[in-house]
C-alpha cells in the first residue's frame, strides 16, 4: 500500500487504528507508519492509532479523538464544563471519563486524561454532531457537574465551590435541578448529596 492510497483510504475517519489498515491491506509493511511518520504525513495517537495532520484544523477535533483512541469515554469533567460555559476557563487537557483504568496520553493533538468510574455510574452522556459525518460524546451539563463532585471529592465547602467560579447564571437559568438531583440519587452516595447541597447554597439553586 501506498501512502496515497491510506489517504484515500482513512482521510474521512478522522483517526484509524493498525487493524483498520491490515483488513484493508493484510500484506501492508507496518515500518511504513514509522517513515510516514518522520515525513510528517501521519502522527501517532496511542497503540496503533494514527491521524493526518490535516484533522487539528477541524473544530473539536480533540474531542473527537478522546472518544475513539480509549474506549468507552466520553468527554467530561472540566472539559465539558467549559464546553458549556459553566467554568470560564478554556481547558487545556481533554478530561474523560470511562470504565477502563485511569490513563493519560499525550501527542500532537494535546493531552488526554480518563477518569475511571463504575460501569453503573457511567450514563448521562450524549452524541454531539461536529461535522456531516463525525459525532463526539460528552456529559449533559447535569451529568458533567456530577462526574465533577464525584470524582474530585475534596470540594467540599460553599467557599471551594465559588473559587471554582461556576457561571451562576447558567446553574439557574440553564441546567435542570431536578435531573440534576435525579442523577446524583442514582450514585447512592450520601457524601455526594451533602457536596451537592453545598453547592446549591453557594449558587443559591
Amino acid at each position: 500500500m501506498y501512502y496515497i492510497d491510506l489517504r484515500n483510504k482513512f482521510i474521512n475517519l478522522g483517526c484509524f487504528n493498525i487493524n483498520q489498515i491490515y483488513a484493508f491491506d493484510p500484506d501492508f509493511n507496518r515500518n511504513n507508519l514509522t517513515y510516514w511518520q518522520k515525513k510528517g504525513w501521519l502522527i501517532y495517537l496511542r497503540n496503533g492509532y494514527y491521524a493526518f495532520p490535516e484533522f487539528k484544523q477541524e473544530i473539536n477535533s480533540q474531542y473527537f479523538l478522546a472518544n475513539k483512541i480509549y474506549r468507552p469515554s466520553y468527554v467530561s469533567l472540566q472539559s465539558a464544563l467549559s464546553y458549556y460555559e459553566i467554568i470560564p476557563e478554556s481547558v487545556v487537557q481533554i478530561t474523560n471519563v470511562t470504565t477502563l483504568k485511569t490513563k493519560s496520553f499525550e501527542n500532537d493533538f494535546g493531552q488526554f486524561y480518563y477518569k475511571s468510574i463504575k460501569s453503573d455510574f457511567y450514563f448521562g452522556y450524549k452524541p454531539i454532531h461536529i461535522s456531516k459525518d463525525k459525532e463526539i460524546f460528552i456529559a449533559e451539563p447535569e451529568k458533567a457537574i456530577i462526574d465533577f463532585l464525584y470524582l474530585y471529592p475534596f470540594y467540599e465547602t460553599e467557599a471551594d465551590f465559588l473559587n471554582l467560579r461556576f457561571n451562576g447564571d447558567i446553574l439557574k437559568n440553564e441546567i435542570d435541578k431536578g435531573l440534576l438531583l435525579d442523577y446524583c440519587s442514582r450514585f447512592d452516595k450520601y457524601s455526594l448529596d451533602k457536596r451537592m447541597k453545598k453547592l446549591f447554597n453557594a449558587y443559591k439553586l
